[in-house]
């Protein structure tokens, strides 16, 4: 019987499950997310027997947690790191997208016309399939990144997070139109043009005015409690994302550009709105990749396995890299091992699954092949590039390592004190002349807070004595004290 203890009993084992196999994930390299959809599909219908069927449902679940996702990823990119590699990274976010929906789209109606094809899809319905398929999942690209703590050379890291964190809106949009097109719900090239405007017109505006304004906002609240910051800041998602969508913007868009805004601005206790929105990250991506694993049946799939692989095949292979070579021609300084490293890494996740509910929702015609081809390339894409991705950056030497962050010591300050936390290790030439505080020659403006000494703290002061292999951790005034 569906109660809601049950309900309850059933989601927490279900994260609890997604929670324990992610441990596999970390030690055999397998994607995390991939794992979660597995975890769906085992517990489904075709697996324990749990019955969901409703796209409507997991379209809004999606909808929520893209959103999220989108606007945590969005205050994780940051100018300086994204402003080398703007230009190309918004070409391939928007003419990329376009050009591998057209490529893939014309190879798809050609695969329908051949006689031993199970598919039959005219030319927009083929468009269709493609472009709910069409960019890269930032979900699984921010995620397989940060958990391998793999860098790249030549500002690929954050090239590829800003492709994937911005092209979301672009295969929203194109999904979006070709049904509008398919159904007769739209009114000519005039209109659609008109819709790509006001999409990106009024989904960059929101963006940057509500990001704006919350950190204005944010800084001026001064609330006691601390809690409250980061619920205002959920607050600030969903009203970008509902604001946008009544002036018929691209909601994506927004909340990605207000999470950029304000990432990138001084705002009051951001440590606690970065926990919290890391901890609802996870949280929705496990919610979304199992409700998705539970909406399809794996028997269906088989069906179209053939020519999933080939339409995964076609992508991976011809669509993606000769989009990204048309798209990066202009940018002569991008090596050709780049922009092969670029091509593969475009991984198929929760998105284009998510996108692929909106045929279904508005009932075009083979929705439901278009559901689970693009289900099984997704499963393909994370297998088959989520897992090779460290392999083939070493092999074609664009690895490097991690960049440290931080403190060892988990401090933070908050933004509005101009300082600067840094940890060094005690080494024998630096307490050769003398062994205490005072016998270091540290840099004008700069003091010792704390020592770590294996798992003790010590308080410094100008008699204690140091050891070789002590941390310390160093406050250093800021530009703007200096």
């Amino acid at each position: 019987m569906i109660t809601s203890g049950n309900i309850l009993l059933i989601g927490s084992i279900l994260l609890f499950v997604s929670i324990a196999v992610s441990k596999t994930s970390a030690r055999f390299g397998v994607p995390t997310l991939l794992l979660f959809l597995l975890v769906g599909m085992l517990f489904g219908s075709d697996g324990l027997g749990i019955q969901f069927n409703d796209m409507k449902d997991a379209q809004f679940v999606g909808m929520i947690a893209l959103c999220i996702i989108l606007f945590s990823g969005g205050m994780d990119t940051k100018f300086h790191e994204i402003k080398p590699v703007l230009a190309p990274g918004l070409v391939l976010s928007t003419v990329g997208v376009l050009l591998t929906a057209v490529f893939t789209g014309i190879f798809i109606w050609w695969l329908s016309g051949m006689q031993w094809s199970n598919i039959y899809f005219a030319f927009l319905p083929s468009l269709l399939l493609a472009s709910t398929m069409s960019s890269t999942d930032s979900a699984s690209v921010f995620a397989i990144l940060r958990s391998q703590k793999m860098n790249l050379k030549h500002n690929l890291r954050p090239m590829l997070e800003l492709e994937s964190g911005s092209n979301d809106p672009m295969a929203y949009m194109l999904t979006i139109v070709l049904i509008q097109l398919i159904t007769a719900e739209s009114n000519g090239a005039s209109a659609i043009v008109i819709s790509f405007l006001q999409q990106f017109i009024f989904g960059g505006l929101i963006g940057y005015g509500t990001g704006k304004l919350a950190v204005y906002i944010i800084n001026k609240l001064n609330l006691d409690n601390k809690s409250l910051y980061p619920i205002f800041m959920l607050a600030v998602v969903f009203f970008t994302f509902s604001v946008c969508d009544l002036f018929k913007g691209n909601g994506y868009l927004a909340v990605y550009i207000s999470g950029m805004m304000i990432g990138n601005s001084k705002i009051a206790n951001r440590k606690e709105i970065s926990t919290f929105f890391d901890g609802l990250t996870w949280l929705f991506q496990i919610i979304m990749f199992i409700l998705l694993g539970l909406l399809v049946n794996p028997r269906e799939m088989l069906d179209v396995a053939l020519v999933a692989v080939l339409i995964a095949g076609f992508m991976i292979l011809i669509g993606r890299p000769l989009s990204v070579a048309l798209c990066l021609l202009p940018f002569r300084k991008i090596t050709a091992r780049s922009k092969l490293y670029i091509s593969w890494v475009s991984l198929r996740g929760a998105v284009p699954i998510i996108f692929a509910t909106y045929p279904v929702v508005a009932n075009v015609e083979g929705a439901d092949q278009i559901f689970n081809i693009v289900f099984f390339i997704t499963l393909l894409s994370l297998i088959l590039q989520g897992t090779t991705l460290p392999f083939f950056a070493r092999k074609l030497g664009l690895s490097a390592p991690m960049e440290k962050t931080g403190n060892d010591f988990g401090v933070e300050l908050p933004d509005e004190i101009d300082t600067d936390l840094t940890d060094i290790t005690v080494t024998p030439a630096m307490i050769a002349d003398g062994d205490t505080l005072k016998d270091m020659s540290l840099p004008q403006g700069t003091l010792v807070m704390i020592v770590k000494r294996g798992t003790e703290f010590l308080v410094p002061n100008g008699s204690l004595h140091l050891q070789v292999g002590d941390k310390l951790l160093l406050i250093s005034e800021g530009a703007k004290n200096m």
